[in-house]
């Protein structure tokens, strides 16, 4: 119980918690964003990293000239970060997605993989695209597409796209939004908002594949 308020509490006050980091750790703090966004992709054990709501607050941060966080750099590095994750989660879903699977049902659980798999039916190598903007799908997608034998170079080209639409699109907006006055007095409220339209998808996917298979019984 306490692991989760404290996770929520990192997650809620990404700004707060990310300009004093930056503020501590200079440097650093780009190394720290590089492994956050590379675990939350390439590693599919952590599925539940604040993806998109640290790229949001990273572009907030940066938009403080006090912070000292270059969004340039940090933006450069995330957009790496994001295509190895998906590459070496691509690999290891190629070469031990059955043994992982059955090893760890807690964690990557059928349901998640279902849901990936639906996905990859309906939008085919395109998922990896757009799979880079909805948490849990993000972790799963490139797993599911080594699992798949997906072709490596074609799925390299969906991966590098994604990686700088997902990181080119989320950042820019924390950076412009970040600065208005209305945002940082409810950034709490903004996250929470990222988080749910974020979901969404996944919610809508999982509705219609139940009401057709309600109508198929």
């Amino acid at each position: 119980m306490d692991l989760l308020k404290a996770f929520l509490d990192v997650v809620l006050h990404l700004q707060d918690h990310l300009f004093d980091l930056t503020r501590n750790q200079g440097a650093w703090v780009y190394g720290i964003l590089f492994l956050i966004i590379f675990a939350e992709t390439g590693l599919v054990l952590t599925p539940v990293l604040p993806g998109d709501s640290l790229l949001f607050a990273v572009g907030a941060v940066a938009a403080n000239p006090a912070s000292g966080l270059n969004v340039w750099v940090a933006g450069a590095l995330m957009i790496v970060a994001a295509v190895i994750g998906d590459a070496v989660n691509y690999s290891v879903g190629r070469f031990s997605g059955n043994y992982l699977t059955a090893r760890f049902p807690k964690i990557i659980r059928p349901e998640y993989l279902e849901k990936t798999h639906h996905f990859f039916k309906v939008y085919g190598g395109k998922t990896v695209i757009l799979a880079r903007f909805i948490p849990i799908v993000r972790t799963f997608a490139p797993f599911v597409a080594g699992m798949g034998a997906m072709n490596r170079s074609r799925f390299m080209f969906f991966n590098a796209v994604g990686g700088v639409a997902w990181v080119g699109l989320i950042l820019p907006a924390g950076w412009f939004l970040g600065r208005l006055e209305f945002v940082k007095k409810r950034f709490e409220v903004i996250v929470l908002g990222i988080i749910f339209v974020s979901v969404l998808p996944v919610v809508w996917e999982a509705w219609k594949a139940r009401r057709q298979n309600s109508n198929k019984a």
